[in-house]
């Protein structure tokens, strides 16, 4: 009696845990790419990236609002209806002027409240300083201007 019970106890915890990892993705109207690995960057150097975000549904999409998590992050969009099948792209812009890692997100609110989040990412790579100025090579130039005149 009691294998029965533990057995059916066990079964039924199966089931449960089996329709919790059910995605939900289905009833997702938005796809997006998660997000995008700028992999190294020139400190100094702006970067973007296009995110395309397709309609899936079979009823239009409102997109609302799209916000970075940081200042230097910029998106750019068009606020404004997406058909069923249609597509707009959210631009995500990263200043670069920080040396190191950096990893951030932005958020697209659309249909009163749903969001997607997704993510940039890479690394700010400090640029190599140009060559001094040699002054010696700057005399040696003025000099030669200088006799080339006289002769």
């Amino acid at each position: 009696m009691m294998k029965k019970l533990l057995f059916g106890l066990f079964f039924c915890c199966c089931c449960c845990a089996g329709f919790a990892q059910a995605p939900a993705a289905a009833d997702e109207p938005v796809q997006v790419e998660a997000g995008h690995d700028f992999g190294s960057i020139p400190q100094g150097k702006p970067a973007t990236y296009a995110f395309v975000l397709t309609n899936t549904s079979s009823q239009p999409v409102e997109l609302e609002h799209v916000s970075a998590s940081c200042g230097c992050t910029t998106p750019e969009w068009t606020k404004g209806t997406i058909p069923p099948g249609g597509k707009t792209v959210v631009t995500v812009g990263y200043n670069a002027a920080a040396e190191g890692k950096f990893e951030k997100t932005v958020t697209i609110a659309y249909n009163n409240g749903r969001v997607k989040t997704v993510f940039i990412k890479g690394q700010v790579e400090k640029t190599q300083p140009s060559a001094a100025y040699n002054t010696s090579i700057q005399l040696l130039k003025q000099s030669n201007q200088s006799q080339n005149r006289s002769l």
